[in-house]
């Protein structure tokens, strides 16, 4: 009895946790979120990046509500948890470059771990890759963490400091529901796919309040299992998968093939690589861009920071032609694959480059040389 009750308290609230994330993609994306996109923090950074005009790019501009719910429900579960705690200080220039660049390689591959997998979960064979990138950066990362990598220590700072990003995103709804022609709209593509904002701030501030509590991470898992063999976190990862499949499954949602996936491309290499730039960086910065908003949600200047990083990676991938193209079908019925660029694959490749100058900047005894 012992033994179960153990095995509960370890893995029950990251399998709800994971339940309830497959269920809330499930439903957003039924009730007008993207196919496969019922959370994409990488993807919905990225619209409202375009919704505050930081990028021109007309289709994908949108507030999502979710990411608000997401912070405000860490937010919530924190301070009732007695959990909130201002605190910053550890590094926060590299974090934001870090943050940066993490977005630039999710967005070459078309989207953060979190939709990578919900891709497979609606049976997007193309994202395959970009696991298969994901676990070789978190394995790169697992490197770096047993050399000595770390970016510092944070420090307790006033109260108000840890309210910046809740603040900033409680503006920008405020600004979607009561002033909406201070900002841009997308009339078609992804931007323009969206539910009602009440279910999408409702399901993101769901998704916030157990992920705080469970600790979910979608890099943490692997990373723990490989550097320490613990597998509580991946039970997470696991269960959102579990759970997407089976809805897709039953909705009719589920269709096993490479190519005419919604919102993907079949550039196998560049998504295996943006994976594994967007997976190491997610270990030297403690966490995946869902763990980052739950963090800034209980106080974390530094991933507030980290935040910020991504939602200008996402803006500037926009500006300059570094994130991926959709595989599409052209008017006389020709298959057209997509994928990144020139630019954007010198934008993945700067990003490996910056990833090892930090690592090397921040191992035992760099900061003393």
């Amino acid at each position: 009895m012992r033994e179960k009750n153990t095995w509960l308290r370890d893995y029950g609230p990251l399998l709800l946790t994971g339940v309830v994330v497959g269920v809330a993609a499930l439903v957003l994306t039924a009730l007008g979120n993207p196919g496969n996109m019922g959370f994409c923090i990488a993807c919905f950074e990225r619209d409202i990046a375009g919704a505050l005009g930081l990028h021109s790019a007309a289709k994908v501009q949108y507030l999502r509500p979710e990411i608000v719910g997401i912070v405000l429900g860490a937010l919530i579960a924190a301070v009732a948890a007695k959990e909130f705690r201002a605190k910053a200080g550890a590094s926060p220039a590299c974090r934001f470059l870090l943050g940066l660049f993490v977005m630039i390689g999710a967005l070459a591959f078309l989207g953060c771990p979190l939709r990578m997998v919900l891709r497979l979960g609606g049976g997007d064979l193309t994202a395959v890759a970009g696991l298969i990138g994901f676990v070789a950066g978190i394995c790169v990362g697992v490197v770096c963490l047993r050399k000595g990598f770390s970016l510092g220590r944070a420090y307790p700072v006033r109260s108000g400091e840890g309210m910046v990003l809740p603040l900033i995103l409680v503006i920008g709804l405020v600004l979607l529901l009561a002033f909406p022609s201070l900002l841009r709209f997308s009339e078609e593509g992804p931007g323009s796919q969206h539910a009602f904002w009440l279910v999408s701030l409702i399901a993101g501030g769901v998704v916030g309040i157990l992920a705080q509590r469970s600790r979910l991470c979608m890099a943490g898992g692997i990373r723990d299992a490989i550097m320490v063999r613990d597998f509580r976190l991946l039970a997470g990862f696991l269960a959102i998968w579990v759970t997407v499949t089976i809805g897709n499954l039953i909705l009719g949602n589920y269709h096993l093939s490479a190519v005419s996936q919604p919102i993907a491309h079949s550039q196998y290499l560049w998504s295996f690589l943006g994976m594994a730039l967007a997976g190491w960086g997610s270990v030297l910065l403690g966490g995946c861009p869902l763990r980052q908003l739950i963090l800034a949600g209980e106080g974390n200047g530094d991933s507030a920071v980290t935040v910020l990083g991504m939602v200008v990676g996402a803006a500037l991938a926009h500006n300059f032609n570094l994130a991926g193209a959709a595989d599409s079908v052209a008017e006389d019925g020709t298959y057209v694959v997509g994928g990144i660029g020139t630019a954007g694959m010198v934008a993945v490749v700067l990003g490996f480059a910056v990833m090892l100058a930090v690592t090397l900047t921040h191992l035992p005894g760099k900061e003393e040389a």
